[in-house]
């Protein structure tokens, strides 16, 4: 399993109009692709001034099924998000390849 973090750091002047655009079409749209299959949002625990962090982290089945998404999708629902916020949001992505997942044991057992 291949987790795709995309880290955003955003504008005070834009977060809400950001964020509603995240959680209601951009998300959606990447899952539409068809290459993941979930995503997780959440919001990066430091103090800034005038702008906040956030990691949005997409599961992939394999290595292929990203470079799929790469190759097919990513230009334009990048593009996207540069024309609506431009400058006032900054970007870096990383792939983290899933070794293993560990749970506690069930209070039953």
């Amino acid at each position: 399993m291949i987790l795709y973090n995309v880290t955003i750091n955003i504008d005070q002047s834009v977060h809400d109009q950001w964020l509603h655009w995240m959680q209601s079409k951009h998300i959606s749209d990447v899952l539409a692709t068809g290459k993941f299959t979930s995503a997780r949002m959440v919001k990066v625990l430091v103090e800034e001034e005038s702008s906040t962090t956030y990691s949005i982290q997409y599961t992939a089945e394999n290595k292929e099924k990203l470079e799929s998404y790469y190759r097919e999708d990513a230009p334009r629902l990048r593009q996207e998000g540069l024309s609506l916020f431009a400058d006032k949001m900054l970007s870096f992505r990383t792939e983290l390849l899933v070794i293993s997942e560990h749970f506690p044991k069930s209070a039953l057992q």
